[in-house]
């Protein structure tokens, strides 16, 4: 379990963030995320917030404690790292309970000031930023905001796309129970997303797929609005119980397989590519994705 619970005796009256940076040795960064994310406790299990003074007594905090099962980084330089991450693993803990995560492997190698720049869907593969200070992080982040990345994803849609389609729908939250879930329509952000048919087999496509805003769920809305689902995929093009159920873990693979078509969701993360400090750089993925197994796909 990545957050391990620590004890520690608070033996006279004061502020939060002087204790954790001069008793426990914390950075005044890493001590404040930490009470941001309510990581810090007192002993009636109650949140400590920034600034706040504590009595005599203890508190509890919850440290982040990475370790690893053997995932390398892609590529690694002084300001920033880059992972190509399998399909099944999270990008972040969920809750103090989540098990490994790929950060797990960016702090077991970078420590603890790195830290994603962005993210990516669990069940999508392929290519992952990292930032590892301060500096890189802050101008990484905003460089996404600014849209200053160039990214290419491949995906298997179901039926067969034969021309190159643009994809301008507004993507805004569904009227769903599923709360992670989103659609198209008329209202919400603006949003586009280029298509291109690379392959058919058995009335599927794989596509490669250019986001050129960066919605949540963007390709695979945009997909779904046009009826061409992303194989796989546990939220779009299937019904909400099913949805509910496979979010929950209640389905077994075999049914999964028959109601979606894969056992995961056949996006990936295949390119990447930005300019750094006056540097261009270019990210493939070295996962062979295009050579999916069409025989595991129904």
């Amino acid at each position: 379990m990545p957050y391990i619970l620590q004890q520690h005796e608070i033996k006279e009256k004061c502020i939060i963030e002087d204790f954790l940076i001069k008793e426990l040795d914390f950075s005044f960064a890493f001590a404040t995320s930490l009470l941001a994310k309510g990581k810090i406790l007192d002993q009636e299990n109650k949140r400590l917030r920034k600034k706040q003074l504590v009595k005599s007594g203890f508190i509890k905090v919850y440290v982040f404690e990475a370790k690893t099962k053997g995932l390398n980084p892609l590529f690694d330089s002084f300001h920033f790292a880059l992972f190509d991450k399998p399909s099944g693993l999270k990008v972040h803990p969920s809750s103090i309970s989540s098990e490994y995560t790929l950060l797990d492997e960016i702090q077991y190698h970078f420590g603890k000031e790195a830290n994603l720049v962005h993210r990516i869907d669990a069940e999508t593969s392929g290519l992952v930023l990292v930032a590892k200070n301060a500096y890189s992080e802050m101008m990484l982040k905003q460089m996404f905001e600014d849209k200053k990345y160039k990214k290419k994803y491949y995906a298997w849609v179901k039926g067969e796309i034969k021309e190159n389609i643009e994809i301008k729908s507004k993507i805004q939250n569904a009227s769903s129970f599923i709360k992670l879930k989103m659609q198209a329509g008329n209202e919400g952000k603006e949003s586009l997303t280029l298509i291109k048919p690379l392959v058919h087999k058995k009335k599927r496509t794989l596509v490669e797929a250019i986001p050129i805003t960066g919605r949540q769920h963007q390709i695979r809305v945009h997909l779904d609005s046009l009826s061409h689902n992303i194989i796989g995929d546990p939220i779009y093009g299937i019904d909400e119980d099913s949805c509910n159920d496979i979010l929950n873990r209640k389905m077994s693979e075999e049914k999964r397989l028959k109601v979606t078509g894969a056992s995961r969701l056949l996006l990936h993360a295949a390119y990447l590519e930005f300019s750094f400090l006056s540097q261009e750089y270019k990210f493939y993925s070295k996962q062979n994705f295009r050579a999916v197994n069409i025989k595991d796909i129904q």
